[in-house]
């Protein structure tokens, strides 16, 4: 008889599942302003710590503190908490839109505005996005046409993608957003090719990739760094650490490394934590990476530490896996209210002005709905001729098309 045990296989388990009461309180956060603020040529080896710890700038009474803060004035600031409660009002008018029939299908950034529209700042005409789905703020942060987006989103006769694409997957070459790749973990590969020809080229832009942490598990991720590495290519990679990953959270990605951020490390890439609810940190750590992008010093990842809020998409109920206290209860916060708090522990900013604000942003964004809606929903007015999926896939038609094309009668 043998002594050996049988082999077995460890399944991470959640902490949390529906039913129970969330407890955060053993959740290590790093005190706001600790993180050190190193120059942009540092040697990846020197920082290895930042990707273990959390860069935060905002503390609990709503100061800015330590050497990442103090980048953005008043007023950039009050316009960086417009651009997220307009992201903010958009999301719920484009869910609701959705549960009336007139889109199939909708994906919120809830609880994580502060990513993008704090990204978006650093970035200069001719970078270019690799985003997921949840990178609206980049767009609604810009002078991007909110009525093209809820257009894209209707499929309708003005989608500016013909209804060629996924409701939310946005394109705009001229706004640096890339068409959105519904399989995930393309946009590293995607964004490190393209850094890559920028440099061949000679030009001085700058790529930016965006994926979840459930992604991460996907060979192009790794594909992507060893690329990004070797060749030192000017592009930001961007890990949005959401918790879940549809209905499976982040531990089943992340495995048995300490953090997403960590991944970077054994390529030689300088690898940072921020804390992704803090608008402040978001836009001092993205600039750090672009600045170190467009100084010749290669590629920079970071992993965004946040709570996705709401669920996975309109398709999708948490409730069925996670404990419904989870996102009251996640430690680092709602990145709007503390940068509300933020600016009025400042003396800039009142809870009737932010009142205000909501409104007129609830009221913009019902105003462009009505202005799209005019050109057709999913359901209800025209759309795209069927004949434009012919169009656009060869510089002249082949034969082959065309006979289709007119077989098709379109």
């Amino acid at each position: 008889m043998s002594d050996t045990k049988p082999l077995s296989l460890y399944v991470p388990e959640p902490e949390f599942r529906p039913g129970d009461t969330p407890d955060f309180s053993n959740v290590p956060i790093p005190k706001a302003g600790a993180a050190p603020r190193p120059p942009v040529d540092v040697d990846p080896g020197d920082i290895r710590d930042l990707a273990y710890t959390i860069i935060r700038v905002m503390n609990r009474e709503g100061e800015a503190v330590g050497p990442w803060a103090d980048m953005l004035s008043d007023e950039e600031i009050k316009e960086g908490l417009e651009d997220m409660m307009r992201v903010r009002a958009f999301d719920a008018r484009m869910l609701m839109a959705q549960r009336q029939g007139k889109t199939s299908f909708y994906m919120q950034c809830l609880g994580e505005e502060a990513i993008a529209c704090a990204f978006s700042k650093v970035l200069k005409s001719g970078d270019m996005n690799f985003p997921t789905y949840r990178q609206q703020g980049l767009l609604l942060s810009t002078d991007y046409p909110m009525v093209d987006m809820i257009n894209q989103i209707y499929s309708n006769a003005a989608d500016p993608l013909q209804g060629r694409q996924l409701p939310i997957m946005y394109s705009s070459k001229e706004h640096g957003f890339f068409t959105i790749s519904g399989n995930l973990a393309t946009q590293f590969i995607q964004g490190v090719g393209w850094a890559m020809a920028s440099a061949i080229k000679g030009d001085d832009k700058i790529a930016t990739s965006w994926i979840g942490e459930g992604s991460t598990a996907e060979n192009d991720f790794h594909s992507a760094l060893v690329f990004a590495s070797t060749y030192r290519a000017p592009v930001i990679l961007n890990i949005v650490n959401n918790q879940w990953a549809i209905s499976t959270f982040q531990g089943i990605a992340r495995g048995g490394a300490a953090t997403f951020a960590s991944r970077g490390l054994g390529f030689g890439i300088p690898s940072l934590r921020v804390d992704g609810n803090d608008y402040l940190a978001v836009y001092a750590v993205a600039k750090w990476a672009a600045d170190r992008a467009r100084a010749g010093h290669g590629p920079t990842l970071i992993e965004y530490v946040t709570y996705r809020m709401g669920g996975h998409s309109t398709s999708d109920d948490p409730s069925a896996y996670r404990a419904k206290e989870e996102s009251t209860s996640w430690p680092l916060g709602d990145p709007v209210e503390r940068l509300k708090d933020y600016l009025i522990k400042r003396g800039v900013w009142s809870d009737a002005q932010h009142h205000q604000m909501k409104e007129m942003l609830e009221a913009e964004v019902a105003e462009v709905q009505k202005q799209a809606e005019k050109n057709g929903t999913l359901h209800d007015g025209p759309h795209s001729s069927p004949g434009t999926m012919f169009e656009d896939v060869y510089e002249e038609m082949p034969l082959h098309l065309r006979r289709q094309r007119q077989e098709a009668g379109v």
